[in-house]
């Protein structure tokens, strides 16, 4: 049985001439993500996965390490396409090491001998095929970081749009000007994990704050549709100092970002600090109300937050998608997305017609799918 290593080594393409740079020594410096690593010749990057092959940059190809059909809500979008259906799929490897990854089994499979995820073969259209038969609207890449794996996606994503779908990336949005630009033309949603606003906790995951700020200044002055996400953990990023300058940073961008904070419970390797409350995610919210913000979101404790799970008007307040957990329970947006109440303008990415929703949890494929196991 060959190794993971051995077969992701074996599935790779060069990289795009847009995300690499020559360097002195045979090194290559390699723009996926706010690294920019050095590579030098016969290593990989902080990712694992992009790695200098005599002289030439090499990046992941033709596997995905999961697929799954989700509620788009799950991502979390509450502003895109309520009630569709968004199709996730992944490759493996990332550029953080976050201690409480829930999806540790494939952002860290080269890191950690435990993360053992078998990847499955795949083609852009057998993918996006796939999508299709489930009756998605969206495909989203998911699981790993998709930015290290942008060459991929985009493939996918050309196939995706020519088939009629939206497309989306849920991202730590540890970017670059380069890799941002490749995207553009092919991506309509991104969700950017905000983990921090202290570059302290961004050295503890691998990272920098820097590069995420810049990144979510450039998604939303690109005209992607931007949605952001804080898991709120006690103890390392829920200090009422820290939430007023992450939210004020963002109302800063624009207050019409959605802001979702979520709920930490432990996970791989941080188990230490205790559960976030319902009382924890109300403060949270509170303080990014008095920041500005106009649209916030209390997630992953359904029914235990009040109003915060719906979508209101902010110019009168009336209740326009009321929701439980990923379940829409009633959706009122007129077909140019505006209140029916006093007409005001509802920034997002709205049907012309609310469909219903297709599921309202993650469920198992309508048929067979074609991608089967790499050995």
């Amino acid at each position: 049985m060959p190794s993971l290593r051995t077969i992701l080594d074996e599935r790779v393409r060069e990289a795009d001439v847009r995300l690499v740079e020559r360097l002195e020594n045979n090194r290559l410096r390699c723009f996926s993500c706010g690294h920019c690593c050095p590579i030098p010749e016969g290593q990989a990057g902080v990712c694992k996965v992009r790695f200098n092959r005599g002289g030439k940059l090499y990046v992941p190809w033709g596997y995905t390490a999961g697929t799954q059909c989700d509620p788009v809500e799950k991502k979390p979008f509450f502003h895109a396409y309520p009630g569709a259906l968004a199709y996730s799929f992944g490759m493996l490897g990332c550029d953080l090491h976050c201690s409480y990854c829930q999806n540790w089994v494939t952002s860290q499979a080269l890191r950690d001998p435990h993360a053992v995820s078998p990847p499955l073969q795949a083609l852009p259209k057998s993918l996006v095929q796939d999508a299709l038969d489930q009756g998605a609207k969206i495909l989203v890449s998911t699981y790993n970081e998709p930015l290290i794996t942008s060459e991929w996606a985009v493939a996918v994503f050309k196939e995706a749009k020519a088939a009629g779908l939206i497309t989306g990336f849920v991202s730590n949005g540890n970017g670059t000007p380069q890799v941002l630009e490749f995207l553009r033309p092919w991506l309509d949603l991104y969700k950017v994990d905000l983990k921090s606003f202290d570059d302290r906790h961004y050295h503890e995951l691998g990272g920098r704050l820097g590069p995420i700020l810049d990144s979510i200044r450039r998604i939303h002055a690109m005209g992607l549709w931007l949605e952001v996400v804080t898991l709120l953990i006690p103890g390392f990023n829920d200090s009422d100092d820290e939430l007023r300058r992450l939210t004020e940073f963002l109302a800063g961008i624009s207050p019409d970002i959605p802001w979702h904070v979520t709920a930490f419970h432990g996970d791989y390797k941080m188990t230490d600090p205790r559960d976030t409350t319902p009382e924890d995610l109300l403060r949270a919210a509170e303080i990014g109300r008095q920041s500005g913000l106009r649209y916030i979101y209390a997630g992953n404790l359904p029914g235990m937050v009040d109003e915060w799970e719906d979508t209101r008007c902010p110019n009168c307040n009336e209740t326009l998608i009321k929701r439980y957990g990923y379940v829409i329970k009633d959706y009122r947006l007129t077909p140019e997305g505006r209140c029916p109440r006093c007409a005001s303008a509802i920034p997002g990415r709205w049907s012309a017609h609310f469909e219903g929703q297709i599921a309202s949890h993650p469920f198992l494929p309508r048929s067979r799918s074609v991608l089967f196991t790499i050995r």
